[in-house]
C-alpha cells in the first residue's frame, strides 16, 4: 500500500494490519485480499440503564487503538428460523456498531458509500449475518460498503412514550441516523465520499429507508436511496402505538404505574414479552406487525406515504422493488408475519375496512376482485405480497418520481430449487444477488438443481446497476445490460431481472386498477 494514500486516506498501517482514527479514538481492521475491513466500529454508547428507552449518545472516546476485527454484540432479540444467525455471536445492550468495507488500493478521488439497513420484521436480524458481508461489493465497484447494527423490536420499535414520557419512540431510527451522522464525519478517512452515500435496505430495513426519505433530521446524510421490498404503510399512529404499549405490559406483568420498571428489568425478560407479543399480534390481527416506526410528531411528523404524496419526501434519487412472490417464504417457514391464508386474508380484509371506514364496500370488492382465486393458498399469497409490499412500494414510486429520478424494478429470478420448491422469487431471496454471496445460510438449498451459472450472471448485473447507480445516481450498468428508463406514473416503466432482464410498461396494471391511488396501510 502506497504511503501517499495511507496519508490521503488518514489510514496508517500497523504490519498487516489498517489502521483508521475515527472521532472516537483509533481501530484496527484487517485485509481480507485487497478489502480492508473494520468490524463492529462503536458508533453510539451501550443503551443500558437508564439509555435503554432513550435516543443513542456517542461512544466513549477511548485511548490507544480499539481491535474491530470480530463482531459485537447483536441487538436483542428472539431468535427464529425466519432469520437465521451465527450460533457463535451473542446479544447485548452494547449493540450499536457498524462495519466498513474500504478497498485499499490508491484512488485519485474519495469512493462512493453505501449504507446497508438489514431487515427482519423490525425485531429481527444483524448486521453480522454473512450474507451482508460487504466485501464483494466493495471490491467490484470500488465503494465503501457500511452495515449498521440497530436496536430492534422492543428496544428499537416498540412505541412505550404513552406509559412514561422519558421514553422515546423510533429508537431504530434514531440509531441509523446517529449511525449516517458517524459516516458523514468519519467515512472521508475509510476513502469514502461524505457527499455520496447511497442507503440502502431491504424488508424492514428497507421501510426505515422510506421512512427517513421522509424524515427532516435525515436531510442531507444520504443522496441516493434503494428500497428492496420496503412495508411503506406500515406505520403506526400514537394510538396503535399505545394499544401495543399496553399489550406488552400485560405481558410483563405490569401495571402502567411500573412502565418505569422496563429500565431495570433482565434484558432476557425484556426479549422474552416481546417475542411474545410479535408473535400474537400478527396471528390475531393478519397484515399487521407489532413493531414499526410511529409517527411521532418529531422524527416522523406524519405517515411517510401520506409525505411521500404530498411531496414531502427527500429530493434524492430512489430505486425502488419488489420480489415477485414475496409471500411464499412466509408460508415455507410457517411465519406468522403475514397472513399466507385464505381465512387469514379475509380476517385482514375485514381488519382494512373496519381500519379505512373512509373505503367504501364497493372499493374494498373492487380490490378482491382482482383475486379470482383468493379462496386458495395461491390467491392469499398474492393479495398478501401486494397489500404489505407490491403496492405500497407503487404508491412511494408514483409519488417520489413526480419530483426525483426514481427507478422502479420487480425481481421475478428463481433458480430451479426454489421454484420446485414454490418459492419462487420469494421475499428477500434477492439478497444474495445484490451482495454476491451464495452459499452464505447454513446447509444453502438454493443450487441443489442447479441454476448456479445463471444466477451468477443475475447476481453481476444487478450489482453492476446498484453500484453505478451507487457512484452516479443512474442504474445504467455500463456492460451491454438492457437500458432502464426511469419510472414515470403515466407509464410506470418497470425493470424485470431475470434470466434475461425485460423492460416493461406498468406490469402489475391490474393491480393498479383494483388498488386505486388511495394508500391503503396497516397503521
Amino acid at each position: 500500500m502506497s504511503t501517499r494514500f495511507e496519508i490521503e486516506r488518514g489510514w496508517d498501517v500497523d504490519g498487516a494490519e489498517p489502521i483508521v482514527e475515527t472521532t472516537s479514538g483509533r481501530v484496527r481492521g484487517f485485509f481480507d485480499g485487497p478489502i480492508a475491513t473494520w468490524r463492529s466500529i462503536p458508533y453510539g454508547a451501550p443503551v443500558t440503564g437508564t439509555r435503554r428507552f432513550r435516543p443513542p449518545t456517542p461512544p466513549e472516546p477511548w485511548d490507544g487503538v480499539r481491535d474491530c476485527l470480530t463482531f459485537g454484540a447483536i441487538a436483542p432479540q428472539t431468535m427464529g428460523t425466519m432469520v437465521p444467525v451465527d450460533s457463535d455471536l451473542r446479544m447485548g445492550e452494547d449493540c450499536l456498531w457498524l462495519n466498513v468495507w474500504a478497498p485499499s488500493r490508491h484512488a485519485e478521488e474519495p469512493r462512493p458509500v453505501m449504507v446497508w439497513l438489514h431487515g427482519g420484521a423490525y425485531c429481527l436480524g444483524t448486521a453480522a449475518q454473512g450474507i451482508y458481508n460487504g466485501r464483494k461489493l466493495a471490491e467490484t465497484g470500488d465503494v465503501v460498503v457500511v452495515s449498521v447494527n440497530y436496536r430492534l423490536g422492543a428496544l428499537g420499535f416498540l412505541d412505550l412514550s404513552s406509559l412514561f414520557h422519558g421514553f422515546t419512540p423510533n429508537l431504530g431510527l434514531h440509531d441509523q441516523l446517529a449511525a449516517l451522522e458517524w459516516v458523514r464525519d468519519n467515512i472521508a478517512r475509510f476513502g469514502g465520499d461524505p457527499d455520496n452515500v447511497t442507503l440502502f435496505g431491504e424488508s424492514s430495513g428497507a421501510g426505515c429507508v422510506t421512512a427517513l426519505l421522509t424524515a427532516p433530521r435525515a436531510a442531507g446524510l444520504f443522496h441516493g436511496a434503494i428500497a428492496q421490498s420496503p412495508p411503506a404503510t406500515t406505520v403506526f399512529g400514537r394510538e396503535r402505538a399505545a394499544i401495543v404499549a399496553r399489550r406488552y405490559l400485560e405481558l410483563l406483568e405490569l401495571s402502567p404505574a411500573q412502565a418505569l420498571d422496563l429500565i431495570d428489568l433482565p434484558i432476557e425478560r425484556v426479549v422474552q414479552a416481546a417475542g411474545l407479543l410479535f408473535d400474537k399480534i400478527p396471528l390475531e390481527e393478519p397484515g399487521r406487525l407489532a413493531a414499526a416506526p410511529v409517527v411521532d410528531e418529531d422524527l416522523l411528523p406524519g405517515y411517510p406515504i401520506d409525505r411521500f404524496q404530498r411531496g414531502h419526501s427527500h429530493r434524492v434519487p430512489l430505486i425502488i422493488g419488489t420480489n415477485k412472490d414475496e409471500a411464499s417464504l412466509f408460508r415455507l417457514f410457517r411465519s406468522p408475519i403475514m397472513p399466507v391464508t385464505p381465512d387469514a386474508v379475509t380476517m385482514m380484509l375485514r381488519d382494512v375496512a373496519a381500519n379505512h371506514p373512509e373505503m367504501s364496500a364497493e372499493r374494498i370488492a373492487e380490490i378482491t376482485s382482482a383475486y379470482p382465486d383468493l379462496d386458495k393458498t395461491r390467491g392469499a399469497l398474492a393479495m398478501s405480497t401486494d397489500a404489505a409490499f407490491r403496492m405500497p412500494a407503487h404508491w412511494v414510486a408514483d409519488a417520489h418520481a413526480t419530483h426525483t429520478m426514481t427507478w422502479v424494478y420487480r425481481f421475478d429470478h428463481a433458480t430451479p430449487m426454489l421454484r420446485a420448491a414454490r418459492v419462487g422469487a420469494g421475499h428477500a431471496t434477492e439478497l444474495p444477488y445484490v451482495f454476491g454471496n451464495f452459499g452464505t445460510l447454513n446447509h444453502d438449498p438454493t443450487f441443489w438443481l442447479g441454476g448456479r451459472k445463471q444466477a451468477t450472471e443475475v447476481s453481476g448485473r444487478m450489482m453492476r446497476r446498484w453500484l453505478a447507480f451507487a457512484r452516479h445516481g443512474v442504474p445504467a450498468a455500463l456492460d451491454g445490460s438492457k437500458h432502464w428508463p426511469p419510472y414515470r406514473p403515466s407509464t410506470r416503466t418497470t425493470l424485470l431481472i431475470d434470466a434475461v432482464d425485460r423492460v416493461v410498461d406498468n406490469p402489475d396494471h391490474e393491480l393498479h386498477t383494483a388498488w386505486g391511488d388511495q394508500a391503503v396501510g396497516f397503521s
